[in-house]
C-alpha cells in the first residue's frame, strides 16, 4: 500500500538541522516511539507529506526542508516584552515557570494558544520569543516507512483528541511537532 491521502503512516527519522559537517540532531522518531499520523489531513508540513507521499513500507527517504517550506525565517520582531505581572499566580511572579530556556504556554489577544521561549527575565519585564523553536532552520529528514493501512476508528480518535500527544506537556518524548 502506498502512502496517499487518508492512510495511517508510521515513520522513523531523525532530525538534523543546520549546514554541512555542522548539523545537529534535533529530534529522532524510533521504531519504538514511531511518528504516526493520518497523511494528508494538515497535521504535518505540506513538504513532509509531499516528500513522502507514494512511499511503501520499507522505503527509505531522506530529503531537506528549507525554512520557507517549514517554518519560515528568524522574524526577530516575534520578540517582546511582556509586563512581569501577566506571569503572576495569586499575585506572585511565577518564578518556578518563567525563567530563562522555559517554555510557557500563552492565549493571545484573540484567544489563540501560542507558546513563547522566555529570553530573559528582567526587574520589571519578560523577554518572550514567539518563533517557533525550528525558524531559520533547515530540515534534513532521513527514515523509514514502518506501517501505511487505513486508519481505524480509534487510531482516528486518539489523534484527533491529541491522546497520542500533548505538545504542551514538556515531558512528552513522543511528540514530533517539527513536522
Amino acid at each position: 500500500m502506498r502512502i496517499t491521502t487518508n492512510k495511517f503512516v508510521s515513520v522513523t527519522y531523525d532530525l538534523n538541522v543546520g549546514e554541512g559537517d555542522e548539523r545537529e540532531l534535533m529530534e529522532r522518531a524510533t521504531r519504538e516511539v514511531p511518528l504516526s499520523f493520518v497523511f494528508g489531513t494538515g497535521m504535518m508540513l505540506p513538504a513532509f507529506e509531499e516528500e513522502l507521499s507514494g512511499l511503501r513500507v520499507g522505503d527509505k527517504f531522506r530529503f531537506t526542508i528549507f525554512p520557507v517550506d517549514a517554518y519560515g525565517e528568524y522574524n526577530e520582531e516575534h520578540q517582546m516584552e511582556l509586563p512581569k505581572t501577566v506571569f503572576e499566580v495569586n499575585g506572585q511572579f511565577d518564578s518556578q515557570t518563567v525563567k530563562e530556556g522555559n517554555v510557557v504556554p500563552m492565549v493571545d489577544s484573540n484567544g489563540n494558544r501560542l507558546n513563547g521561549s522566555v529570553l530573559e527575565v528582567k526587574d520589571e519585564v519578560v523577554l518572550i520569543d514567539f518563533n517557533h523553536p525550528l525558524a531559520g532552520e533547515t530540515l534534513h529528514f532521513s527514515g523509514e516507512v514502518i506501517d501505511v493501512h487505513n486508519p481505524t476508528e480509534e487510531e482516528i480518535a486518539a489523534l484527533s483528541s491529541g491522546d497520542g500527544c500533548n505538545c504542551d506537556d514538556d515531558s512528552c518524548n513522543t511528540c514530533h511537532g517539527c513536522c
